[in-house]
């Protein structure tokens, strides 16, 4: 994982205040009994397992008032207020609209929303957990009126009526159905990965029509790993080098527990899923989605061998770093954290050698975390005290390109050379308007 990416709901998301329960101000409805209040803390929890906090609430702005800008193939969207608010949220959607904005991604008023709304996932949540959120939106989350904000898509690509076609293409109804021969944990956690935590709208690579190209595991390319905005969201397979074939249950439950392992660190929009998400599943939901993930066949690799450590060829350019630009540039600025030998001192500070972003094919999410940084992980409230900085303001492209090239290949990682034209053109997107 981010070091396993999101996911972006469906783009890049930002880190986001933490949300455990119901905000303090959102009052119960008069004459609301105990059951009622038991479904709304019910719906909070399952709210906090979508995530849906880091995409329904800007940065500084009230909780899930929406407005944050999402990046898509076709241009920017601003995500929309799901606050009870009657005039400018769901404040009027009954318990049916609702679902059918959730699982169908079809609005009160008719209109489609966009994929980058994750409802090809939210088709499989089941009638008691709509029946729990709805609850929690409607009365556990306090009224903000704040207007939506309508998309940068130019016209005709605004036109969301083609949104039918597509839903009649690439949508499958119905809620997740467990499998025969699948024990319990295994079922709910195909549940939680497939459906709420939608981790397919980040993992999985696309299609020409941005439908992701599996939404279960008995499609190969499900969470083989996808480029999505500038960021490569990892392979969460079985794969060994790139992947969680190395990792332990309970190196995956210590990740989604606290955004870091012996193995990686949470960085880009696996940060906030971490902050806002993950941190606050129970134990068992928690061990439910290792073990579901755990399950999955190795997928996306290169027929490389499993990843070995060996510290000696990197030792010896170490030792001589004026010979290799990028080794000059790695004890300048990365060896204080990562460590003469990669190795970092995990969880605080993440290993290079070995780490799955490390060995991927594709290394968009290390020059990009290389250009911007990351934001906190902030776990019970304390932020992690040693964030990766941007360099963008202090390495030009060629350096940039010479020093991961240095750590893709070094410590036995083996993984292809990045080019300084990568890292111009990610510094472009990644930079514009900042």
């Amino acid at each position: 994982m981010k070091n396993m990416l999101k996911g972006l709901g469906a783009a890049l998301c930002v880190a986001l205040p933490f949300l455990a329960q119901a905000p303090a101000d959102a009052a119960t409805p008069a004459g609301a009994g105990a059951a009622d209040q038991a479904l709304v803390q019910r719906g909070a929890y399952l709210a906090q397992l979508g995530d849906c906090a880091a995409c329904h609430t800007a940065p500084k702005g009230k909780p899930f008032a929406g407005g944050l800008p999402m990046n898509t193939p076709m241009g920017r969207i601003y995500v929309t207020n799901i606050t009870p608010d009657a005039q400018t949220g769901i404040g009027g959607y009954t318990e049916a609209d609702f679902a059918r904005a959730l699982r169908e991604g079809v609005a009160k008023d008719g209109h489609n929303l966009y994929p980058a709304m994750p409802y090809p996932s939210y088709a499989k949540v089941n009638d008691d957990d709509v029946k729990a959120l709805y609850a929690f939106f409607m009365h556990g989350v306090a009224p903000v009126q704040q207007a939506n904000r309508e998309s940068d898509i130019k016209w005709p690509l605004n036109m969301r009526w083609p949104l039918m076609f597509w839903n009649m293409a690439f949508l499958q109804k119905g809620a997740y159905r467990d499998k025969p021969g699948k024990d319990v944990a295994w079922s709910r956690g195909a549940y939680l990965v497939q459906g709420l935590g939608h981790c397919g709208s980040c993992h999985t690579p696309r299609g020409v029509a941005f439908q992701e190209s599996a939404l279960d595991e008995s499609g190969s390319a499900f969470l083989s790993g996808a480029l999505l905005d500038g960021w490569f969201a990892s392979n969460l397979t079985g794969e060994h080098n790139a992947g969680l074939g190395r990792w332990s249950d309970e190196d995956l439950r210590t990740f989604l527990k606290s955004g870091a392992n012996r193995h990686a660190s949470a960085f880009g929009a696996m940060t906030s899923v971490i902050n806002n998400s993950t941190q606050a599943l129970s134990d068992q939901d928690i061990a439910a989605m290792s073990a579901y993930l755990k399950s999955l066949p190795p997928v996306g690799g290169d027929g490389a061998a499993a990843y070995t450590y060996d510290p000696q060829a990197t030792k010896v350019s170490l030792d001589r770093p004026a010979n290799d630009a990028g080794a000059r540039v790695y004890t300048a600025f990365c060896m204080h954290c990562h460590g003469v030998d990669g190795r970092g001192f995990a969880p605080m500070l993440a290993p290079l050698a070995g780490n799955p972003n490390v060995l991927a094919k594709d290394a968009s999410s290390l020059i990009n975390v290389t250009l911007n940084g990351t934001g906190d992980l902030v776990i019970n409230g304390v932020p992690s005290p040693y964030p990766m900085p941007g360099f963008a303001a202090v390495l030009d492209d060629k350096q940039i390109a010479d020093v991961l090239s240095f750590v893709r290949t070094g410590w036995n990682n083996g993984a292809p050379a990045v080019g300084a034209a990568e890292v111009a053109k990610l510094r472009q997107s990644t930079q514009a308007g900042r």
